[in-house]
């Protein structure tokens, strides 16, 4: 940038200029924003002078910080989506429903939706979630090749992070295909039931991810946030698991709580969970209404289930059925 020469209306010819760091502010849609950006100012007179990339610069920091208050997915991110599961911008349009240039235009610095925004982030986060979408909207693709291409991407992308970090998607996707019309409230439950008890049985937890003490019981929130908008509807499942990648001892648990627990509705769920002790012990001083994103730790969680266990004399994970039916008559 300083190596090149720009006109400068005091000194009226094309002179060096010298660039600092300064705190701005902006104003996008009535709401103003302070960021940091650049100025230039002329070598010789130390005028302020217009430079195009300062100005550009100046554009995408002050469009960066609204991005950023306003939850909104960052330019870096959606520029990263078509690399990451090998689609065109036009055929990406057309899978998620949108007009064919909508993507192409938000890739060139046009700022989403916050309802197209949060969609675009769930996809750039979640290969598990785009998965979902290719094959739920592959017959909006014009070319079969072009599903095809995305979808060997999209597999040894999904390939690559089947991982213990990565185990809490390969259990939701049991659950949803084990259980006809669970809820986003349910699997939550779900989730936090399949870690307790599995800890119970084999020393270990399932997977890694922490849960936290909302107001409506235990919640993951990732889980959360890939599902809100389902809101007191079922989860749509459209995902064939393979089995074989889960060990007799997990299949066992998943089985039995899909049966025993994930039978009943998400409200029931919740009320089992609010008498148990790890969310009760999480949220000891917060009134019942309060927000909260307190973890509920996995060693609570692990000691609770492993005295219902010994409790319930459960032998095999079927014995979770006793554990279920007393907290349903005492609710």
């Amino acid at each position: 940038m300083k190596n090149r020469k720009v006109f400068c209306e005091d000194c009226r010819r094309d002179v060096d200029f010298k660039v600092k760091d300064i705190r701005m502010e902006g104003t996008i849609k009535g709401e103003k924003y302070n960021y940091n950006g650049k100025v230039a100012h002329c070598s010789d007179c130390n005028s302020e002078i217009y430079v195009d990339e300062v100005n550009d610069f100046n554009l995408k920091a002050l469009y960066d910080e609204y991005r950023k208050k306003n939850n909104i997915i960052s330019l870096e991110e959606i520029s990263e989506i078509c690399s990451k599961y090998g689609i065109g911008k036009r055929p990406l349009s057309l899978l998620l429903g949108w007009g064919e240039q909508t993507f192409s235009r938000y890739c060139d610095g046009d700022i989403p939706s916050k309802q197209y925004s949060d969609v675009l982030k769930k996809i750039y986060d979640d290969p598990f979630y785009y998965n979902e979408m290719l094959e739920k909207n592959k017959n909006n693709l014009k070319s079969e090749s072009a599903y095809k291409k995305s979808k060997i991407t999209v597999e040894q992308l999904i390939g690559g992070e089947i991982s213990e970090k990565s185990k809490i998607n390969r259990v939701i996707e049991y659950l949803l295909e084990q259980c006809e019309d669970i809820t986003p409230l349910a699997l939550q439950k779900s989730l936090y039931y399949v870690q307790g008890f599995y800890y119970a049985f084999y020393k270990k937890f399932l997977f890694t991810e922490d849960c936290q003490a909302w107001v409506h019981g235990p919640v993951y929130p990732d889980v959360y946030r890939r599902y809100r908008d389902y809101r007191f509807d079922p989860i749509e499942n459209n995902v064939k698991i393979d089995s074989s990648t889960f060990t007799s001892s997990e299949i066992a648990i998943l089985d039995s709580v899909a049966q025993n627990l994930s039978c009943y509705s998400g409200k029931v769920l919740e009320r089992f969970t609010h008498s148990e002790t790890p969310w009760l012990f999480a949220r000891a001083d917060l009134t019942e209404d309060e927000l909260s994103d307190r973890i509920i730790p996995k060693e609570e969680i692990g000691e609770y289930f492993e005295s219902v266990k010994d409790k319930y004399n459960m032998i095999n994970p079927n014995d979770i059925e006793a554990y279920a039916r007393t907290m349903f008559e005492h609710i």
